[in-house]
C-alpha cells in the first residue's frame, strides 16, 4: 500500500472511531456492497468456500448470504477504528462480554480458542477489558510500517497482554499459559500442510493446524471457545463452556473435534465467518484447486 493509501486509510479509521456507531455500520453497508464487485478473485473464494460448505443451498439464498458476507466483513473492518482509537468508555459500552463468562476468571491455565469471524479483534478487546488476568495472543508483523505500529498499538492498548510474535514458536505460549494467562487462538485457517493434519471442515478435507491441542496439553490447559458476534449495539462475544476431555493421545481426534465445534458456531452466523480466505487452498495429492 502507497504512503498516501496509508494515511487516507488511517484517517478514515480515525473518523470511524469518532461517529456514531450507526453511522459507521451505514458506512460498512455501502462499502459491503462496492467491495463485493471491486474484489472479484475474492469474491469467487468466498463463493466456492460457501458452495463447498452449504452445497444443498439454493442459488439465490447463496447469493444473499454472500452479499451478507461482505457487508459484515466491511463494517467490521471499519470497527477497528473506534476499537483501536476511540476513548475506552466507548469501546467497553460497545463490546459486551456474555455466556459461560466465569470459564475465563480464576487462575486455571485457559487456551481460547477464537475462529476467524469478522470481529475476531473484538473479541480480543473483550478480553483484554473484560477478563481480570493479563492474556496473551500472537501478532503477525506487517509489511506497511505505518499499519503495522497502528494494529499493534492497538491490539495492546489496554490490559497489558503477552503479545508474541508469530515465528517464535510454542514455548513462550506454553510458558504464558502455564504462568495463568489465557491465550487468544485462532488456529482455523489453511497453512499448508506444515503443523497440520487432514481433518475435516463441512464435509471437505481440510489442512487443519494441530496447534491447539498440542498447546492444550503442553500448558496442562482447558480450551474454551469463543464467538463474536457484530450486533446493532457493537459486539456480543459468547463464551462457550470449556470442552471436556480435550485434549486426548488422539491428535487427529482432537483436531476433528475442533472442527466440529467451529461448524456448530458458523451454523450459528454464517454471514460473519471468515469466507474470503482460501479455507480449502491446500488440497490432497490428485486433488484439483477448489478455487482454479
Amino acid at each position: 500500500m502507497k504512503p498516501w493509501a496509508q494515511r487516507a486509510m488511517l484517517a478514515l479509521m480515525a473518523l470511524a472511531a469518532r461517529l456514531p456507531l450507526p453511522v459507521v455500520r451505514g458506512m460498512g453497508w455501502v462499502m459491503g456492497h462496492v467491495l463485493l464487485w471491486l474484489v472479484p478473485k475474492r469474491r469467487k473464494v468466498a463463493r466456492v468456500n460457501l458452495q463447498r460448505c452449504f452445497p444443498g443451498m439454493a442459488n439465490q439464498d447463496l447469493a444473499r448470504l454472500l452479499r451478507q458476507h461482505f457487508v459484515r466483513f466491511a463494517q467490521a473492518w471499519l470497527d477497528r477504528g473506534w476499537l483501536w482509537m476511540a476513548p475506552e468508555a466507548t469501546v467497553r459500552q460497545r463490546v459486551r462480554l456474555v455466556g459461560a463468562v466465569g470459564e475465563l476468571q480464576g487462575d486455571m491455565p485457559t487456551l481460547v480458542f477464537g475462529p476467524h469471524f469478522v470481529g475476531l479483534d473484538a473479541a480480543w478487546m473483550a478480553m483484554l477489558l473484560h477478563v481480570p488476568r493479563r492474556c496473551c495472543g500472537l501478532y503477525a508483523k506487517q509489511e506497511d510500517v505505518l499499519i503495522d505500529a497502528w494494529m499493534a498499538e492497538g491490539r495492546q492498548r489496554f490490559g497489558q497482554p503477552l503479545v508474541v510474535p508469530k515465528g517464535d514458536g510454542v514455548k513462550p505460549l506454553a510458558k504464558a499459559l502455564r504462568q495463568g494467562m489465557p491465550l487468544y487462538l485462532l488456529p482455523d485457517m489453511d497453512h499448508g500442510l506444515r503443523d497440520s493434519v487432514w481433518a475435516t471442515f463441512f464435509g471437505q478435507s481440510a489442512a487443519t493446524l494441530t496447534s491447539l491441542p498440542r498447546l492444550a496439553g503442553l500448558g496442562k490447559a482447558k480450551v474454551v471457545a469463543v464467538r463474536a458476534e457484530l450486533t446493532p449495539h457493537g459486539y456480543d462475544v459468547h463464551v462457550l463452556p470449556a470442552w471436556a476431555n480435550y485434549p486426548t493421545e488422539d491428535t487427529l481426534a482432537d483436531v476433528q473435534r475442533m472442527n466440529h465445534e467451529l461448524e456448530r458456531m458458523v451454523s450459528q452466523q454464517p454471514d460473519q465467518y471468515f469466507w474470503v480466505h482460501k479455507r480449502f487452498k491446500t488440497r490432497p495429492p490428485g486433488e484439483p484447486s477448489f478455487y482454479g
